[in-house]
């Protein structure tokens, strides 16, 4: 019997997403350049229906036709390696499936490429890390519909189970699963940088040890906060360091790393023309924390201007923190929500909001309580253009958002940088403003580039030749 799902790639996401696979007694067979990875998968198999290639012709020849191969290697010039040595062996209608965090224009031309020699391919996105991938992971799944009907049993079987629902859909056509899991990964930027404003302004003013942190974000996530990100987080700032007997989290250099796609996400936003602020934000700061050493150099010129950590300029009590934290994730959410309902219609990917909220329930890194109510609020409108209109979310958010607002002046007065905080308090403000003072833009646009304007009293376009006069 030949194997039905082909791997290659057999490093951590790899290995245990194949394992998952033939722990639901779907055979498998893995490829790998590295014959210790693939000497590992052997060893790990414990009689699972799982072989290895020991070269890639011996690969493609221990699978089914049509194939079904799935690429877990790095995103970028080595998936179009590996395609290109793979292309030589395979047939009419084999299929290759994409489940790195390649960006979705590489995946649009990888489409178009293969379909000319006759060959399918699909980009998904796979969201949860190494657990995931082992024992369930959140999977968004874009190309051809009867590619994915081909392999939609082996991916349910494989993913999270919310309530006894696969979280896995068909998102939509060409490049819609990269592109769902791009987003994804832009609103996963954004709460992680929340959170460490919060750990910043718990720690440095409201002088709340890590003992303290730890129970506070566990009480935290057994309320409305309840998500992944929160839950890890409390775990974290458990942990000590084994050397030094320190907190482990006050040992870790502050400079925070990225793979590109919250960047991919802010560019994205830009072309589509919707605005995203805090998972902008989150993306400079990762970048600020980069420089270390100008920061460094910085801080010493600046030092009279550092927080005196002083309980009575705290003007925030942990519960109001809460609140706040609660109204920022909300707008975080709906600042990607409605990047994807945005390029759902201008990329025609036919994307159905209340089902990318729904698999994100279980799975991949931004799973929270919230996304249930997410997913009620696209169910009952398909085309709800932003998530603050939804009547649940907005009476969340006008009893809440007095909070958020005094958490940023809190966090100013004392000199804690608040990206996040601040910019989703700003979209929020932005938003229910019904006249923004862009007026004043226009005239300037006008003045020094003849750019025209539109008036408030009558229809037209108009220019004012004259401005200095």
């Amino acid at each position: 019997m030949k194997a039905h799902f082909g791997m290659i790639g057999l490093g951590t996401m790899g290995r245990n997403f194949l394992l998952n696979i033939a722990e639901h007694g779907i055979s498998g067979v893995g490829y790998d350049l590295d014959a210790g990875k693939r000497d590992l998968l052997l060893k790990e198999s414990n009689g699972m229906p799982l072989d290895v290639g020991n070269d890639l012709a011996d690969f493609i020849s221990k699978l089914e036709s049509p194939r079904n191969i799935m690429l877990l290697v790095p995103a970028g010039p080595i998936v179009d390696s590996v395609i290109a040595e793979l292309v030589p062996h395979l047939e009419k209608d084999d299929l290759i499936i994409d489940g790195g965090n390649s960006h979705f224009t590489d995946t649009d031309r990888r489409i178009a490429e293969l379909d000319a020699k006759g060959v399918g391919f699909m980009g998904i996105g796979v969201s949860g890390g190494e657990e995931g991938a082992r024992h369930g992971a959140s999977i968004m799944p874009g190309g051809r519909k009867d590619f994915y009907d081909r392999i939609e049993t082996t991916l349910q079987a494989v993913s999270a189970k919310v309530n006894g629902e696969p979280c896995v859909a068909y998102m939509g056509s060409g490049s819609a699963g990269h592109f769902v899991k791009m987003v994804h990964n832009g609103i996963e930027y954004g709460m992680m940088q929340l959170l460490a404003e919060t750990y910043d302004f718990m720690q440095r003013v409201l002088r709340m040890a890590n003992t303290e942190l730890h129970r506070t974000l566990t009480d935290w996530n057994g309320g409305e906060l309840n998500s992944f990100l929160v839950e890890i987080t409390a775990e974290v700032l458990r942990k000590n360091d084994p050397d030094t007997g320190n907190p482990l989290v006050s040992m870790i250099l502050d400079t925070a790393g990225q793979k590109g796609t919250g960047k991919w996400t802010s560019q994205a936003a830009m072309d589509h023309g919707v605005p995203i602020p805090t998972i902008d934000a989150a993306v400079s700061m990762r970048q600020i924390s980069a420089q270390k050493a100008v920061r460094t150099n910085v801080a010493a010129k600046y030092f009279g201007m550092s927080t005196s950590a002083d309980q009575s300029h705290s003007r925030t009590s942990v519960g109001e923190l809460e609140d706040a934290l609660f109204c920022a994730f909300i707008l975080t959410y709906a600042q990607g929500m409605s990047l994807l309902q945005r390029a759902s219609t201008e990329s025609n990917y036919g994307l159905d909001l209340a089902e990318i909220a729904r698999i994100w329930r279980g799975g991949c890194i931004i799973r929270s309580k919230l996304l249930e109510s997410i997913r009620k609020a696209y169910s009952l409108d398909p085309t709800l253009e932003n998530l603050i209109l939804d009547k649940t979310f907005a009476d969340l958010l006008n009893s809440r958002v007095s909070s958020l607002r005094k958490a940023v002046v809190a966090f100013n007065e004392n000199g804690i940088p608040a990206a996040c905080f601040s910019s989703a308090l700003a979209y929020f403000d932005a938003f229910r403003t019904e006249r923004l003072p862009a007026n004043l833009i226009q005239a300037q646009r006008d003045y020094f580039g003849a750019h025209t304007y539109q008036r408030i009293d009558k229809e037209g376009t108009f220019h004012t030749p004259d401005w200095e006069k």
